[in-house]
Parts: structure tokens; C-alpha cells; sequence
């Protein structure tokens, strides 16, 4: 099983929308893996359009799953795990999942999914509270970060592959699902606060130019490691929104090459961090998606459900170009062909 998590500490990078178009992608390319797409962010929008989007109902079928008993959603799982936070519990783990071609026909029969949920924020105090408690011989933050890794251990003859859509946050629900994955994908904009957001992420999951040796003993890599607990890896960093036909746009080119000039530096002083070696295998370009995005989102669909031609969105007329399409699925194609 391998395992994927969609993250920046930044938002507005378009994490979501490339998790959603490069999940379903990813299994239409490899129809016999049993894949498992995990949404462990309080907006749940990744859930959303796997159950069809703003026009095809997709957050009442959310509702509907939330109501239910248990809640069928990442959680109804953390509530579960409340009163009994650090020994798991006997539970039936498809309580907990979603077929969502069964709501949406676009989205690949192979996919399942653990919904998104609100109730995480709610939670949230409750599973610091229980994660930061001293008790003798024991340790309760690892006990608590491993509630994602206690889940997928009871299904790991069930799938091939995890992806996780992460809160843009360092929460600890982040970092419970940073902790269960192997791999991370890192979206990243043109922009300067996208720079220091990725600074700023090395330093959060690896404990990296921390501004003083006080915070090192309460890193998130400190406790993994003294845990025994391996790193999850950066597997990609994806250079999200481009100009539609030039590439990176020049204004913007000086801001991505120093974002490159910054990953190569860790590159050649941590390695272990990376799971690759060189700088040209660890980054990939996606163009902005523009109209075939909205029209992709608004229904649910993946890029290769959508028609060109105009159509009604939200009670506008919108068309979708041929070219624009084609070049959105290129894009997908070549973050996919990295996976």
C-alpha cells in the first residue's frame, strides 16, 4: 500500500482540485488497483466533487453520509477514537467508506472514499487535549498521531494505493495524516508567500532551520523519530496555475526559481527528505485550468468526462475550448505519469 498525501501549509495553492483530477486520473490509468482517497480536511470539498460536485448534489450526498450512524466520514472515525485514543478499538472500517461512483457515475469504480468533515474542527481540542496528556510509560502523542495508520492497518490487503487531501494547516489532524502517508505532493504558486509557505513546510514536517533549539524538542519529526516512526517523503512539488500557454509567466519565473534554488540546496544537505534524486525529477508544471476547471468542478467530473462546447453553470453560459481541455489533460497527465 501506498500511501499520498496532498499538502501545502499554505492555502489557495489548488491542492484539492489537482488531488481530485490526479486521483481519478490515477485510477482510470491503472484500472485493477483498489484505490482509497482519504479526505482529512474540515471543508471536505474533495469529497464534494467526488460525489458530484456544486451541480450534481454533491454536498447534500455529503450531508447524507455525515447523518449517518456512524457518521460515515474521516469524523465519525476520530469520534470513535475520542474514548479510547490510545488502544483502537474493534471497528468495522467500510462503516466508514463511500463508494462514490455509486452517486457520481463519472468518478472510476476503483476509487473509495473516507468523507471530509467539519466536526474535525470541533474535535480538535478534544484530540490535542488527549494527545498532550502525561502518562507514565506510555506515549500518548504517538498514540494519538497513529489514529490514520490504525485505520489503514485493518484495510491494507483492501487497497494498492492511499490519497490523503489535507487541511492547509499543521493541525494535528494534518499531522495525523502526514504521518500515515509515505509520500507527500506539494503544490506550490507563483508567488512570494509561496516561497516562505514552503520554507515554512520543510521546517513543520522535518524540523528544518527552526528558529531556536527550544522548539526542536517538540517537532513533529523529533517526536516521529524518537518514536521510531519513519518521515513521510517529498515525492513531488507541483508548480500549480501557470499561464494557460506560455508556461511560467516571466513576472513569475524569478519566484519559481528561487523555489527550485531553495529545494536543490535541501537536496544536497538532506536527501533523506526527498524521494528523489534529482531536481528535475521532483517538480512538475500544471497550467491554470481556467473554464475547464470551473466546468470540471461544478460537476464533479474528471477532465476526461468533460465536453467541449458551451454549457450552463450556475446559471451561466460558459464554453469549454478544445485546446484549453486538451492542454488541462496533458498537465494531469504528466503530474499522474510522476505518481
Amino acid at each position: 500500500m501506498i500511501k499520498y498525501a496532498f499538502w501545502n501549509n499554505k492555502g489557495g495553492t489548488g491542492k484539492t482540485s489537482l488531488a481530485f483530477q490526479a486521483i481519478t486520473l490515477y485510477a482510470q490509468k491503472h484500472p485493477k488497483k483498489r484505490i482509497l482517497a482519504i479526505d482529512v480536511c474540515p471543508q471536505a470539498n474533495l469529497s464534494e466533487l467526488l460525489l458530484g460536485g456544486l451541480n450534481n448534489k454533491g454536498s447534500d450526498k455529503l450531508l447524507a453520509r455525515q447523518g449517518l450512524l456512524p457518521r460515515c466520514s474521516v469524523g465519525g472515525y476520530f469520534q470513535l477514537r475520542l474514548p479510547s485514543p490510545y488502544v483502537a478499538p474493534v471497528f468495522n472500517a467500510a462503516d466508514f467508506i463511500t463508494k462514490p461512483s455509486t452517486m457520481n457515475k463519472a468518478i472510476p469504480e476503483n476509487i473509495d472514499l473516507v468523507c471530509g468533515d467539519p466536526l474535525l474542527e470541533l474535535q480538535a481540542n478534544a484530540v490535542n487535549t488527549l494527545a498532550n496528556n502525561q502518562i507514565p510509560g506510555s506515549n500518548p502523542w504517538i498514540a494519538v498521531v497513529d489514529w490514520l495508520s490504525d485505520f489503514l492497518k485493518k484495510i491494507e490487503n483492501d487497497y494498492d494505493t492511499v490519497f490523503m487531501d489535507c487541511n492547509p494547516s499543521f493541525s494535528l489532524y494534518t499531522q495525523i495524516a502526514l504521518a500515515a502517508c509515505d509520500r507527500i505532493v506539494l503544490p506550490v504558486m507563483a508567488d512570494d508567500s509561496s516561497r516562505r509557505a514552503i520554507q515554512n513546510a520543510f521546517s513543520l514536517v522535518y524540523g528544518l532551520k527552526l528558529p531556536s533549539e527550544i522548539y526542536a524538542a517538540y517537532a513533529f519529526a523529533t517526536k516521529l523519530k524518537a518514536a521510531e516512526r519513519p518521515l513521510p517523503k517529498v515525492h513531488l512539488i507541483v508548480k500549480n496555475r501557470l499561464t494557460q500557454y506560455m508556461g511560467a509567466a516571466s513576472a513569475y519565473a524569478a519566484v519559481l526559481d528561487a523555489i527550485e534554488k531553495d529545494v536543490g540546496n535541501l537536496l544536497k544537505s538532506n536527501p533523506e527528505i526527498f524521494n528523489f534524486k534529482q531536481i528535475s525529477k521532483g517538480f512538475v508544471e500544471v497550467r491554470d485550468f481556467q473554464t475547464t476547471g470551473v466546468v470540471a468542478f461544478a460537476k464533479g467530473l474528471p477532465f476526461s468526462k468533460v465536453q467541449v462546447g458551451k454549457q450552463t453553470i450556475n446559471g451561466h453560459r460558459v464554453q469549454v475550448k478544445k485546446d484549453y481541455l486538451d492542454n488541462a489533460k496533458e498537465a494531469m497527465k504528466g503530474l499522474v505519469d510522476c505518481l
